[in-house]
């Protein structure tokens, strides 16, 4: 498991029709504030400001096609124009379990990533995907 330090929330928060919205910076639109938003937030703020990834670099709710379902992963960050790390968000109140980790690991059937992360906001871990296998992160990649 990864100890994360989210960056303390600057965001843009709007009511509408009685309804939270943020403002994502890197979609440059409002979308609905939701538990699961709340923590994808946190997580592009930790990887903007902390991490210092290139905001161009990362893609939010990326459609891909897995046989006949489409699916969106929730953050997808690349380097050298190639699918580098997919991050799965989910609410504070869902555990990272096996399931979710499954999840991740078939939308990197799409991607072929080197680096996969599953996060509530609470608790994060991720792997390193390498030739010889499967190797636990103590901390997210510097870019």
């Amino acid at each position: 498991m990864q100890a994360i330090r989210f960056p303390p929330p600057h965001f843009n928060i709007q009511l509408q029709d009685g309804k939270e919205y943020i403002f994502d910076v890197v979609r440059k639109k409002w979308v609905r504030l939701t538990p699961e938003e709340w923590v994808r937030q946190n997580m592009l703020q930790y990887l903007l400001q902390v991490k210092k990834y290139p905001a161009p670099l990362l893609a939010v709710e990326k459609e891909i096609q897995l046989g006949e379902l489409r699916k969106r992963c929730d953050i997808v960050v690349y380097k050298d124009a190639q699918p580098w790390m997919i991050i799965e968000c989910k609410e504070m109140d869902v555990p990272l379990s096996e399931a979710v980790l499954m999840q991740i690991v078939r939308y990197n059937v799409a991607f072929c990533c080197t680096y996969l992360i599953i996060t509530n906001g609470s608790y994060t871990w991720g792997w390193e995907v390498k030739e010889s296998g499967v190797q636990e992160l103590n901390e997210m990649p510097e870019w």
